[in-house]
């Protein structure tokens, strides 16, 4: 059992899946990081210095009523909120990941139709005389001399 176990994990396609998971992971964290640290703050600066991850609306008070500036005080405090500012900053994430995976898609699709090109129009021909290999444009044979024109 244990080898067949051995067998199934080591196939290729297992592999090669466990390999993407593992990448479209560390891909993920990186996205994320260039959305929040990079793409957002210059974004949130031009609005008027707004932090969209701490963009929220109070939907019910917690036990400190009032008004929080962030989400973390507003939790803190047992408020209900409904946090738009990080659906923002997800829906960024997401369409970078989908452009990034579109390129990649595109970018093979490429690649298959390069390996499936139909083969280039001939350049040469045999010569019916002495079969050497002459330009499908001759009328006389390089090596033979004999006039191609006839036959």
């Amino acid at each position: 059992m244990f080898k067949e176990f051995k067998e199934f994990a080591m196939r290729g396609n297992v592999v090669d899946m466990a390999v993407g998971i593992i990448i479209g992971a560390a891909f993920g964290t990186i996205v994320k990081s260039l959305v929040a640290d990079i793409i957002m703050p210059p974004i949130g600066l031009l609005l008027g210095n707004v932090d969209f991850s701490n963009l929220f609306a109070v939907i019910k008070q917690g036990s400190v009523s009032g008004t929080f500036a962030t989400v973390a005080e507003a939790q803190k405090a047992g408020a209900v909120t409904i946090n738009y500012g990080m659906f923002i900053n997800t829906i960024i994430s997401f369409l970078i990941v989908a452009f990034a995976v579109f390129l990649l898609v595109k970018g093979l699709n490429t690649l298959k139709r390069q390996e499936e090109a139909p083969p280039k129009e001939p350049t040469t021909k045999e010569c019916p005389h002495c079969f050497s290999e002459i330009p499908i444009k001759a009328t006389r044979c390089g090596f033979c001399t004999s006039d191609l024109q006839a036959t």
